[in-house]
């Protein structure tokens, strides 16, 4: 398959309960590159509600998507994956959480993130000579949302204005709700998927994904954090 853009994820365990669930409420399974059918969601309209993040699948970014750089290639960037997992050790966390951001909902680990953070900028940094700039479009898009200081200097530095100091690990779950949604549709997923969530959580490698020429994403290949 030839992709488009590539990304660095953090791709949940597909066997964990947790990661079957939240993959059918996505609807997407981005290891087997599917569409899956959403769990029984009472009133709620599931495939509204994920329409946004389905394409991407269950995962946190760790670096965001991007074209690959002239001179390099799929095969160049995978030994290059391959690398800096093989110089970082697993990162324990006590655990996932439902959090609220803005108005979309998300899993957001519990417990000390410094390892978690470290770990997300290795990946936008050592991996960015990958990364083809972005055309002046899309910049001025993302500038046109309104970006802090420190975001815009990282548009133009990384790509992409929420890494490094500015990177907050998070699953995503939904897109952007109406305000008065979001108590029913925060509270079926305390009901569903809160319980399944682990304890604690473990990162255990990076997971190379590429885009499609539809925009979905695939997971290319997992890469052991062995140090």
């Amino acid at each position: 398959m030839t992709f488009t853009r590539y990304a660095i994820y953090y791709a949940p365990p597909a066997d964990a309960a947790w990661s079957k669930w939240a993959t059918q409420w996505l609807g997407w399974d981005m290891g087997v590159g599917a569409e899956v059918a959403h769990p029984e969601g009472g009133k709620l309209d599931v495939a509204a509600i994920t329409a946004t993040p389905r394409k991407y699948g269950l995962h946190a970014t760790m670096k965001p998507p991007m074209r690959l750089a002239m001179g390099t290639d799929e095969g160049a960037l995978r030994a290059a994956c391959a690398a800096l997992a093989a110089t970082r050790a697993p990162i324990m966390l006590d655990g996932l959480q439902i959090e609220r951001l803005g108005r979309f909902l998300a899993l957001r680990p519990i417990g000390d993130v410094s390892a978690l953070n470290a770990l997300a900028a290795a990946c936008v940094t050592e991996l960015d000579p990958f990364r083809a700039p972005a055309p002046a479009a899309e910049v001025e898009k993302r500038r046109a949302a309104g970006l802090s200081p420190e975001q815009d200097a990282h548009l133009l530095q990384w790509g992409y204005p929420y890494v490094l100091d500015q990177f907050r690990f998070h699953i995503t779950l939904t897109g952007k709700l109406p305000k008065g949604d979001l108590p029913a549709v925060e509270g079926f997923l305390a009901s569903e998927l809160a319980p399944l969530l682990p304890q604690p959580f473990v990162i255990t490698d990076l997971a190379l994904m590429g885009e499609d020429a539809e925009g979905r994403f695939h997971l290319i290949q997992r890469y052991p954090l062995a140090a």
